[in-house]
């Protein structure tokens, strides 16, 4: 089996000793690509120099958006244009209502993603979207907004929202956490297979949240879907690898 992890962060100072070994694990079970994502300027560029040194790394680059600076939004933007050929995606960029409480700071969150959305429409790099207890407000905000490839990772809100974004066109990726997240299993069973990538999110996000994620453990959302599904991992990992080269073209070229 293959499989593509469509949302981790490699820049993250948890892999700075052992990178190297991770993605070794990740080969052995068949990860063939992961998106690594920034939240930072610094950060989308270390990914890239990350990307040069490791073939199996797909660079994105964004900004948290627990991060309410639109200075700091229009350096990454820059930054995207600047290496678009490089990049295979935009992200990580949302909302996020649970770590950014004040609904006037929301309003500089909408006014930031709306700056990334635009530069995704004008190069065709999805969106790999973060939306903490923001679910219903991040898809309706980027349908208002024209968004056209969008992923939609670890969403934690209702299935019944999720189905909105689903009419929009937009994929949903699920992490190893799917486990022992009864919300997750809800959202996989209400989901089409057809709009369904897997992702880690490592280094948070495992199946024990003791313990650091890493891209390996994409084989564990890999059996939990496919045991929530009624079908062979095998097809999970066909499905979703070929969701993923849908969404992430340029990952595969």
């Amino acid at each position: 089996m293959e499989f593509f992890d469509a949302h981790a962060h490699l820049a993250s100072a948890d892999f700075a000793q052992d990178l190297p070994a991770v993605l070794a694990r990740a080969d052995a079970v068949g990860v063939r690509g992961i998106v690594a994502v920034g939240e930072t300027l610094e950060e989308a560029q270390e990914i890239l120099a990350l990307a040069d040194r490791h073939p199996p790394i797909k660079p994105a680059a964004g900004l948290s958006p627990t991060i309410l600076d639109p200075t700091a939004a229009d350096a990454v933007v820059a930054f995207i244009w600047a290496h678009a050929d490089r990049l295979v995606a935009v992200g990580e960029v949302g909302l996020d209502h649970w770590g950014v409480k004040d609904e006037a700071e929301w309003k500089v969150q909408e006014e930031i993603l709306g700056k990334f959305v635009a530069v995704s429409n004008e190069l065709v790099l999805p969106l790999n979207v973060h939306s903490r207890s923001a679910g219903r407000h991040t898809i309706a905000f980027l349908r208002e907004r024209g968004a056209r490839h969008v992923l939609l990772h670890a969403f934690d809100g209702k299935a019944a929202t999720a189905l909105e974004g689903v009419q929009a066109g937009y994929f949903f990726s699920i992490p190893p956490s799917v486990v022992r997240s009864a919300q997750k299993q809800k959202l996989v069973r209400h989901l089409p297979l057809e709009c369904l990538l897997l992702e880690t999110d490592s280094p948070v996000l495992g199946p024990d949240p003791t313990v650091r994620n890493e891209p390996k453990n994409v084989t564990v959302a890999c059996e939990a879907v496919a045991g929530l599904k009624g079908v062979t991992p095998e097809e999970i990992a066909r499905i979703t690898t070929e969701n993923a080269r849908r969404l992430f073209p340029r990952a595969f070229a």
